[in-house]
């Protein structure tokens, strides 16, 4: 279990280390309500999953060989949490770095008695570069990451062609990378990143953006943001050749 020290009514992880590359997410020092700090303190130890324990194995983890989906930065895991129950057949691995949302889904995944769902607290470089096995996942999905608008900030844009090339290495052939954004900037540069990867088909048609897909039941609240904002919302979906 990670090592959790409170500091201004919060949690850090001291199993994180530092890196001199740039990162695309912020730590968020938000406050953890009594119930999200319990969970944190007696769920963690049965869904949560280890950095320092390197590569998981997931049929031990999950007590089955099934499809394997990651979502990368989901939030508060309401819509990880609607996808998993609606696909109780396929097991469900989530990565956050903000605890509070981490607190919400563990309390979720105990009410409705969820199974198919173990989470990752850290970074998500580190994880797929220590823990996630090469060819072991049916699919990766990243909702809403951060637009990071201001231009001098478009480097810390998480799609980048060395992270894609992580994440094609993570999926088996035939497995689905899945994005969707509402910036139409970022999903024009997403577009072209993965476009120009031979390894990646778009499963819309070339330089085409998909449909809303039945990965996505719930419209979250960055995707309510968005939408209220006025802005589309873009949706990609490249399956791995």
């Amino acid at each position: 279990m990670p090592v959790f020290l409170t500091f201004r009514n919060n949690y850090i992880n001291t199993s994180d280390p530092p890196l001199r590359r740039i990162r695309s997410f912020v730590r968020r020092d938000s406050r953890l309500t009594k119930a999200q700090r319990h969970a944190l303190e007696t769920l963690w130890p049965q869904l949560g999953l280890e950095l320092t324990a390197g590569a998981v194995d997931f049929p031990a983890v999950f007590h089955r060989d099934a499809p394997r989906i990651l979502e990368i930065g989901f939030g508060s895991g309401q819509s990880l949490l609607a996808t998993a129950k609606m696909h109780p057949d396929s097991d469900f691995i989530g990565i956050e770095t903000h605890q509070p949302g981490i607190g919400a889904l563990l309390l979720n995944i105990q009410a409705l008695q969820l199974t198919n769902i173990r989470i990752f607290y850290g970074d998500a470089v580190l994880v797929l570069n220590q823990c996630i096995p090469e060819k072991s996942l049916e699919g990766i999905q990243l909702f809403f990451p951060d637009p990071w608008p201001k231009r001098r900030h478009h480097k810390r844009r998480l799609i980048q062609a060395p992270f894609v090339k992580l994440l094609i290495t993570k999926l088996k052939p035939g497995g689905e990378l899945h994005l969707a954004t509402d910036w139409e900037d970022y999903a024009k540069e997403m577009m072209q990143v993965l476009s120009q990867l031979p390894e990646l088909k778009n499963c819309a048609g070339l330089h085409q953006f998909a449909s809303r897909s039945n990965q996505r039941p719930l419209v979250t609240k960055f995707e309510r943001q968005g939408k209220q904002a006025g802005r589309a919302i873009w949706e990609l979906q490249f399956m791995v050749v």
